[in-house]
């Protein structure tokens, strides 16, 4: 038997679920032994939100257990699943603590224990924002990279931080909260209930306001065609992510910084304004080594991440 045929015999599958406020996505990942990784199956559905609120907590657990059923009799044998959450969870328990855009009581209901009762499957729960990162770091636009800066800019501003190669998770899996580091003491209002966080200055409804729009797509749109007042919204918005993610390159050092999330298609009228910011204060290293780049994974990296953390997790990968 040729290496080649060995590897294959080695790999393993790993199925990662993904929680959205309208959708679940789930993707089935192959792990080669030699570490790489390779998208075998994909798909969502729409997400079961069902009339009765405190209800959908249950029914959405539910959906989890029938798509990963499904997932196994299609694509198995799967080893290990993760489930990728938009919120605060427990990572021992498997419980989820507050999904602030997902309706229902979700204050220590469970979530892994449940799926792993169903599957018979070791189940791990991880922030979508975390699962992004470690998606571009095993699969995307970080690939290799030993340290890295995530960031995903949408409704809010979640982040992930890998060192060593290996996503740093926290005692309680919020490590990466870079959108929740303090800019300016005196500023406005943030959600988690701060003032002055990079995501009070530039999560999507910000954005529109800098920029005299009602969306933040429409901000995008705007500047393209030469809007004044979206072209100075765009680049103050872009001034406050690099001050923030100055304050990281100071902090980690990191080899590559990976922008997702639906901001990040506004591309240089976001990402030089970016660049222009970290070079005035990221003084402490030689940031020509530090890439700056667009993800590559789009609206699967959730899928592909929680797969990837699942495996990792129970020790399969």
């Amino acid at each position: 038997m040729d290496g080649a045929a060995r590897a294959a015999d080695a790999a393993t599958r790993h199925l990662g679920l993904d929680l959205g406020g309208t959708n679940l996505k789930w993707a089935v990942l192959s792990a080669a032994a030699d570490g790489t990784w390779e998208a075998v199956a994909r798909d969502q559905q729409p997400t079961r939100v069902v009339e009765d609120s405190d209800a959908v907590p249950d029914s959405i657990v539910d959906q989890f257990c029938e798509l990963a059923l499904a997932a196994m009799r299609a694509w198995g044998p799967i080893v290990s699943v993760g489930v990728g959450v938009p919120g605060l969870y427990d990572p021992e328990t498997g419980r989820t603590r507050f999904l602030p855009n997902v309706p229902g009581p979700w204050a220590g209901h469970p979530v892994g224990e449940p799926i792993a009762a169903a599957t018979g499957l070791p189940t791990a729960l991880i922030n979508d924002a975390r699962a992004f990162g470690l998606a571009e770091l095993r699969l995307g636009a970080a690939r290799g990279a030993s340290s890295m800066v995530g960031l995903t800019l949408g409704t809010g501003i979640g982040g992930a931080l890998v060192i060593g190669g290996r996503l740093v998770m926290g005692h309680d899996g919020t490590a990466g909260e870079m959108g929740h580091q303090t800019i300016d003491p005196d500023g406005p209002w943030c959600g988690c209930g701060n003032r002055g966080c990079v995501e009070a200055f530039a999560r999507a409804d910000q954005v529109a306001a800098a920029c005299g729009t009602a969306t933040a797509e429409e901000a995008v749109r705007a500047a393209r065609k030469g809007d004044a007042r979206a072209l100075r919204g765009l680049a103050d918005v872009g001034r406050y992510l690099g001050i923030g993610l100055a304050n990281m390159i100071n902090v980690a050092s990191p080899d590559v910084i990976v922008l997702g999330g639906g901001m990040a298609a506004a591309g240089e009228l976001l990402f030089g304004p970016i660049r222009a910011e970290i070079e005035r204060r990221a003084t402490m290293t030689d940031i020509d080594q530090v890439r700056l780049v667009p993800a590559e994974l789009g609206v699967w990296a959730g899928a592909y991440g929680a797969a990837v953390h699942g495996a990792e997790r129970a020790g399969l990968a």
